[in-house]
């Protein structure tokens, strides 16, 4: 692990509008520098430059095997279309990097076993870019949840809404491309949903019956998602591509109590009189950013694990087998 004023230096595998938050949050921390970045594309890499002064006179690439080979780094952060997260984590944990990527970690089961061992195998650190783990709301409902005293929770129903479709199919992104995106809505935002119900709750999806409408596209746009836990628990997600608004509403079910998140306040029930927690009044919020670089200090755990992604692909595969197959698909660990 590093020191506390030891100076962390950081390669960015992409520089796209995400790779750019992230970047802003990396300079934003003491003794961090950005000391390479890399994208295909040549405005992608300009747009970088004009995040921070000192940028420009980074060492910039095309190829991030360039920058891997000839750059001296601690930690790559990787955001790039989700297809090519795989061989870039593998790459980065090869060259001896601790690694963060944004969601999905990776788009099959085999390869998230493989990111998995190998992160076990060298003991570097790794994690996902799953936000809502270091946001309050979902903080204070997991520690509620996983303490014990609201007793066993047996039912959850959580949807998202996204103006997806236009975004994205209409304008004929990458993540509207299957041999980029690896999926559709379900892959993209959709994943913040189903992690965060598998981190909130702990509990292990074992069944799953799907409907999905590509809506004519490569991808899935809409998702009816019914799930079985291996404690008898049930949910139902629901993944709506093709909205004019970005919403999303979760509500866990426990034996003595309801806990519904909206927005960022917890709205909780212990009988019928509600209970408003408030963002504000919960206080804790940490980007992925800084638990990352807190994290390759020693000073805290990361807050989303390959073990984390590996677990919402699993899931997400099984939406997708139960979906063309027109028949529950079963997850086998």
């Amino acid at each position: 692990m590093f020191g506390p004023k030891e100076t962390l230096r950081v390669g960015m595998i992409g520089c796209g509008g995400n790779a750019r938050g992230h970047a802003k949050r990396l300079l934003g921390l003491d003794d961090v520098e950005i000391v390479g970045f890399c994208d295909p594309a040549q405005e992608a890499v300009a747009a970088m430059c004009e995040v921070d002064k000192r940028l420009p006179a980074v060492p910039a690439f095309a190829d991030y095997r360039d920058m891997l080979r000839d750059v001296q780094m601690d930690a790559v952060e990787i955001s790039t279309p989700h297809t090519l997260h795989y061989e870039q984590i593998m790459a980065g944990l090869d060259a001896g990097l601790h690694v963060l990527t944004e969601k999905p970690m990776v788009c099959t089961v085999e390869d998230a076993e493989a990111v998995v061992e190998k992160v076990r195998e060298t003991g570097l650190v790794a994690g996902v870019s799953y936000q809502r783990h270091g946001l309050a709301p979902y903080c204070y409902c997991r520690e509620a949840i996983t303490s014990g005293v609201l007793g066993n929770c047996h039912f959850i129903s959580c949807w998202q809404s996204q103006n997806w479709y236009r975004s994205q199919v209409g304008k004929g992104t990458w993540r509207s491309q299957m041999k980029w995106s690896g999926g559709g809505q379900l892959n993209d935002s959709g994943s913040h949903l189903l992690d965060i119900v598998l981190w909130m709750t702990g509990l292990k999806p074992v069944e799953v019956f799907s409907y999905q409408d590509n809506m004519a596209s490569e991808v899935d746009i809409l998702s009816a998602i019914a799930v079985k836990f291996e404690n008898g628990a049930l949910c139902n997600f629901s993944v709506v591509g093709h909205a004019v608004n970005f919403y999303e509403e979760i509500a866990l079910f426990c034996e003595e109590a309801t806990l519904a998140i909206v927005g960022q306040e917890v709205w909780r029930w212990e009988d019928e009189t509600k209970q408003v927690v408030s963002g504000d009044d919960l206080g804790r919020t940490r980007d992925p950013d800084s638990n990352f670089i807190g994290a390759l200090r020693g000073q805290e755990e990361i807050q989303a694990s390959p073990e984390d992604g590996l677990e919402v692909i699993r899931l997400s595969e099984a939406v997708w087998e139960s979906a063309a197959t027109g028949q529950p698909a079963i997850i086998r660990y």
